[in-house]
């Protein structure tokens, strides 16, 4: 199977694989973040088929998830209750982070093989992209999570995380 094939197979599947979660996500907000997250993978299914086709590689447009995410961010509830029920996600997400490290290494190691500048580039952004991806899951991940790191939830706030999460998405 070449790098094509198998990417084609991950992005395939990295779609499905969140929009089942916008599916099962009980908060508005997440299953907006999901949806972004499958579109991001429709788009790059449709350059790695083009490519595999033969076609010249085209430039890809910047994706705008970033912005969307970060607005998203700031309306998800903050209460515990909110976030017990989506609680039980946390495995899905960490796996969804898993699969997003694995493609990002993938086409950071394919574009250093790559030959064809255009095709090398596209790859490197398309490993851009997933980087962020995994950033983004890592930071639902943190902000679902937080009730469980938090001794009296209360008396704490996951604020600070959400700031750290603008700044790790300005990247």
């Amino acid at each position: 199977m070449n790098v094509f094939d198998f990417a084609l197979d991950m992005e395939a599947a990295g779609k499905d694989y969140y929009e089942n979660l916008a599916r099962a996500a009980s908060l508005p907000g997440l299953k907006t973040i999901f949806n972004r997250l499958a579109e991001d993978e429709q788009r790059h299914y449709e350059i790695f088929r083009d490519l595999k086709a033969g076609n010249p590689a085209k430039s890809m447009p910047e994706s705008t998830i970033l912005d969307a995410v970060r607005n998203v961010f700031v309306q998800l509830p903050r209460d515990s209750q909110a976030l017990k029920d989506v609680a039980e996600s946390l495995a899905a997400y960490r796996h969804a982070m898993k699969l997003e490290a694995d493609s990002f290494r993938l086409y950071e190691e394919a574009a250093q093989g790559e030959d064809d500048p255009g095709v090398k580039a596209l790859l490197l952004k398309i490993a851009a992209e997933e980087h962020k991806h995994y950033t983004i899951l890592e930071n639902v991940y943190h902000f679902v999570n937080a009730p469980n790191q938090h001794l009296a939830w209360g008396e704490f706030s996951n604020l600070d995380e959400f700031r750290q999460f603008g700044r790790d998405l300005g990247d």
